[in-house]
């Protein structure tokens, strides 16, 4: 498999790091997206950044001038919430924003800071001391702890800023608590469901993400073409000291199709 794809019906793509960085669209990428379409490559935009809704995804990416519907945002809460529900858990005291609260909320999850079933952590840009106080004691006494995402950092232009993962080692570190369950990628179930429903084989998808531990290890689990973009997170010696198989390697979008 080479940077041509041949064969590739559908791509799921990873935001930050690989569309955009920070607010800034990346060089090619619109002229990649317009490669799919002209092709008649479905494209699907995938993030574990729990911190906005589908809505919030859907404007900031017509904003970067990249038409979107809303069947196109597959979410890591989209991942939570389903978890949530498969193991019944309906109240919960969140560490997030109030983009993944309206998400949460809106899909019949009610949020409890007195009485939680769990905790749940998103990668939360709105984080204050009182929401780790409220859910720190509420791990001391014994309530499980979730995460939307494993993600450690969050690519920017002026580099990694903290995300989930870091917030868990703080957790742990203060709490002793490691989390019942992490959601998002590298999970396959966040992308397997579409590939069924769109009828294809997972071998005729590619997952182009700028992360080893998340994107590349996802499209390993469900069996898809890897394509690593070295536009975010991760550097040619990364790869080379990973346990992920990479199948296609390129400096960014801009060298697919």
């Amino acid at each position: 498999m080479n940077s041509h794809l041949t064969g590739i019906k559908a791509i799921f793509l990873d935001l930050d790091g690989t569309i955009y960085l920070g607010n800034e669209i990346l060089p090619g990428a619109i002229d990649f997206l317009s490669r799919c379409d002209e092709n008649g490559i479905k494209r699907f935009f995938l993030s574990n950044n729990s911190s906005r809704s589908v809505t919030q995804y859907m404007s900031k990416l017509e904003k970067l001038g990249i038409p979107v519907i809303e069947d196109e945002i597959l979410l890591s809460t989209h991942d939570l919430i389903f978890w949530l529900q498969d193991c019944n858990y309906k109240r919960i005291c969140l560490v997030g924003t109030e983009g993944m609260r309206e998400m949460l909320v809106s899909e019949g999850v009610i949020i409890d800071d007195e009485n939680p079933e769990i905790v749940v952590l998103g990668y939360d840009t709105e984080i204050n001391y009182s929401k780790l106080t409220i859910a720190s004691k509420h791990l001391h006494q014994g309530v499980p702890l979730v995460a939307s995402h494993p993600d450690i950092v969050c690519p920017s232009p002026d580099g990694g800023l903290p995300d989930v993962g870091a917030y868990l080692a703080m957790f742990e570190s203060t709490t002793g608590v490691k989390p019942i369950h992490i959601c998002g990628k590298p999970n396959p179930g966040m992308i397997r469901h579409k590939i069924e429903a769109l009828g294809l084989q997972p071998n005729e998808c590619a997952m182009v993400g700028d992360r080893l531990y998340t994107d590349i290890e996802m499209a390993n689990l469900a069996a898809c073409v890897s394509v690593l973009v070295l536009s975010g997170e991760s550097t040619k010696d990364d790869v080379e000291n990973a346990s992920q198989k990479v199948d296609v390697m390129v400096d960014s979008v801009a060298d697919l199709l």
